[in-house]
């Protein structure tokens, strides 16, 4: 919380960041109220299918806290996410030009692991999250330990303690899940690196943005341009994979989806 504060108010001044700082904890207060408890168990069907704990309605009010001042916790909704990876294989015109084999997938923000395990139906290469909250970490580590599906792809699936501004990318070509996982400074630092990593080690790079509120930032990022536009979720990719996909088409095609319930990792 203190390099909350520090951030905000080098950004926008003492003032403003008072203001955000006293609406955040009544936020906060607002959603303590048993009502609004109980509707956070509206996402537990998923848990029940596969026997984990992905849910938000049991995050402790300590996460819960520093969730609203970073991003609050919220797993994504099964059906979206899917669809997320379709429309990635859509960009690349057909199915066999997107091999999984050869792509890491990444969560920043992975929480209790859900978009991990969502992702282990797809036979990716590997699958990798990272997570700042302990507790989150601890249970997506259990909830790895004990999932088992009959879709099941992927098999190598792992998640880390730690601070996504200094995530260190893996060389190998990625898809990158963000469910509007940082706020606009650390996303801009991730950003950065995952550019930086990209000078040193040039490969294909999709990234799967969910609820983009800060769409600006990867818009302004010189590696990547937007493939595929929704009003949940966007597509970017960098330049080099154009030598990985044949004729991907358009490269900001803008395309109807269903309405989802926003929901994180």
């Amino acid at each position: 919380m203190h390099d909350w504060w520090r951030e905000n108010a080098a950004r926008d001044g003492f003032p403003s960041t008072w203001k955000l700082f006293i609406s955040t904890l009544w936020e906060f207060a607002r959603e303590s109220i048993p009502s609004r408890r109980r509707q956070r168990y509206g996402d537990v069907d998923y848990d029940w299918d596969f026997r984990v704990n992905t849910t938000a309605a049991t995050v402790d009010w300590r996460d819960r806290l520093l969730g609203l001042f970073h991003s609050p916790y919220q797993p994504t909704e099964p059906a979206l996410f899917h669809e997320m990876v379709a429309s990635l294989m859509q960009t690349t015109r057909s199915r066999t030009n997107f091999d999984f084999s050869e792509f890491t997938f990444v969560d920043i923000g992975s929480g209790k692991g859900r978009a991990l395990l969502m992702a282990a139906d797809y036979p990716f290469r590997r699958i990798l999250g990272i997570e700042l909250l302990p507790e989150l970490h601890r249970v997506a580590k259990e909830n790895i330990g004990k999932y088992k599906s009959e879709s099941q792809r992927c098999f190598s699936i792992d998640c880390v303690l730690g601070d996504a501004g200094e995530f260190v990318f893996p060389p190998e070509p990625i898809v990158l899940y963000l469910f509007n996982p940082l706020p606009e400074i650390g996303l801009a630092r991730l950003i950065s690196n995952l550019e930086h990593s990209l000078r040193e080690h040039p490969r294909p790079v999709f990234i799967l943005y969910h609820n983009p509120v800060l769409e600006k930032v990867l818009a302004g990022s010189v590696a990547f341009t937007k493939r595929l536009s929704t009003h949940q979720y966007l597509i970017f990719a960098n330049e080099v994979d154009s030598s990985h996909e044949a004729n991907a088409g358009d490269s900001d095609r803008r395309i109807d989806s269903p309405s989802h319930r926003d929901s994180q990792s």
